[in-house]
């Protein structure tokens, strides 16, 4: 059922455009996800409005409007609400599309003046319906009369079922990129998938391939970053053979068990750690182990190991998400993350010798088995922007495992020793050094790599202990290390 009072939920910039297209003889309604969202009371994204006004005729009656895809019927229209603040509504002709290519590009695009037509060349039921916006004031409650629903995306949402749009093969082989959509949305949704729809994504797989993997990948992130419960679009991408076209790798991990610290294969525990890990470290969670399918080694005692899964896997996620075309940026953090996840505090020998439950009692100067040397260099190492991310992957990690040994404490331990670190004089980096590359030179250090190379050394020996930075000290230090 349309909730009450339609039009509250609404924009008024929305209606605006509506207005004056009714006002110059044009029909107005409201299409796509907004529709879906707002039956499903959630807050739509955006807003787009199908009309049988034609692209010369929008530019005509809307002062500020963009017509740079005005070829394929849409134009955008610029609207302010009592704030000045601006709005963009994507309004588009009626139309039919024929002949695809490429999986994607319709060959030809027919203006039509009829909404059903208009609604069948969309993707799926629910969001192939419409509200007649002009008519939404007088009569907000009585759904019949102002929802157009040719295809019983009503019954579908009721249901919870993803279904094509009429034959769902010939839908896939429209666009290809239709059948991760089809994932995405069920993933989002928490719905299922049409048995039909579904096996038309197996059968038009040929047509998925050709999509850009920029498309796959923002289609990935939407279903990543938007789902409740990622997994699940996740299992359908592999169950459907589309994960792998564009991540054979996380397949690989199907059927590695790791029976002494885990419950799980690699596969299901990355899944599991994914649904649990905040935003920032989604990617990270969902690959933090994909190494470990190309380490695995059993000893001669029978046990399973994965030794340097971590870097390993660092280096495989490097090339997926640059395959993926994610940013630079993205791709450093990611890895850094990855490479660095598997750290333990306190350290091995500690947990041997004391409980757990101690840790913050220690007195020691090397509390844990780590040194304030030891947390500046694992500063450094991880990024001092990145060290947060970290607990929150290695946290994600452990509580999605029964058989983990990690326990909160630690985390919160380490927490406190970097805040008392970080709260005094903390040398991280070579521009932190009270000495520069002209310094070393003045003293005779050859410009070039040298220099470089012996400031390394010095901020080694100044994280360890940063008494030591003290430019003549650090000069008596480079006078030594060149004898």
């Amino acid at each position: 059922m349309i909730p009450k009072e339609l039009s509250k939920k609404i924009p008024q910039y929305v209606f605006n455009v509506s207005d004056i297209l009714k006002d110059n003889g044009f029909k107005s309604y409201l299409v796509g996800g907004a529709v879906r969202d707002l039956i499903l009371n959630k807050a739509p994204k955006d807003y787009d409005i199908a009309t049988n006004a034609l692209p010369e005729q929008m530019e005509a009656i809307f002062p500020r409007c963009i017509t740079t895809n005005a070829r394929f019927g849409t134009v955008l229209v610029v609207m302010e609400d009592e704030a000045y603040e601006r709005f963009d509504v994507e309004v588009t002709t009626f139309r039919k599309e024929e002949n695809y290519y490429n999986g994607r590009w319709p060959a030809s695009v027919e203006f039509t003046s009829d909404i059903i037509d208009d609604l069948s060349r969309r993707d799926f039921t629910i969001n192939a319906m419409a509200i007649d916006l002009t008519k939404i004031g007088e009569i907000s409650t009585i759904q019949e009369e102002i929802l157009i629903d040719p295809f019983d995306g009503m019954a579908d949402l009721d249901k919870r079922i993803v279904r094509a749009v009429r034959d769902p093969l010939e839908r896939f082989t429209e666009d290809g990129l239709r059948a991760y959509k089809a994932c995405r949305m069920a993933s989002e949704l928490q719905f299922t998938l049409d048995v039909q729809t579904f096996e038309a994504i197996k059968q038009s797989l040929n047509v998925a391939k050709m999509i850009s993997m920029e498309r796959i990948r923002d289609e990935f992130n939407k279903m990543i970053f938007h789902s409740a419960k990622p997994s699940r679009g996740i299992n359908l991408m592999l169950k459907s053979g589309l994960l792998e076209l564009f991540i054979p790798e996380l397949i690989e991990c199907i059927g590695i068990f790791q029976p002494e610290y885990h419950e799980d294969d690699v596969y299901t525990h990355s899944l599991k750690v994914l649904d649990k890990a905040e935003d920032t470290v989604k990617l990270a969670a969902l690959f933090h182990d994909i190494g470990k399918a190309r380490t695995k080694s059993v000893g001669e005692d029978g046990r399973v190991h994965f030794y340097g899964h971590d870097q390993v896997g660092a280096d495989m996620v490097k090339e997926i998400l640059t395959r993926m075309k994610y940013s630079n940026q993205e791709i450093k953090r990611i890895t850094n993350l990855i490479k660095h996840h598997m750290f333990y505090y306190p350290s091995a020998q500690w947990r041997k010798d004391k409980q757990i439950s101690e840790i913050e009692k220690d007195e020691e100067i090397n509390i844990g088995g780590w040194s304030d040397g030891a947390v500046r260099r694992f500063i450094r190492s991880v990024g001092e922007e990145n060290v947060d991310d970290l607990f929150r992957l290695r946290i994600a990690d452990a509580t999605s495992n029964s058989k983990s040994l990690f326990n909160n404490i630690e985390i919160e331990a380490l927490q406190k020793r970097i805040a008392s670190i970080k709260a005094k004089d903390m040398v991280l980096k070579i521009t932190d050094l009270d000495i520069d590359g002209f310094d070393l030179i003045e003293i005779g250090v050859k410009p070039g790599p040298e220099v470089g190379k012996t400031l390394e050394i010095l901020l080694q020996r100044v994280i360890d202990d940063p008494k030591l930075n003290k430019k003549e000290i650090l000069l008596d230090l480079t006078r030594n290390l060149r004898k």
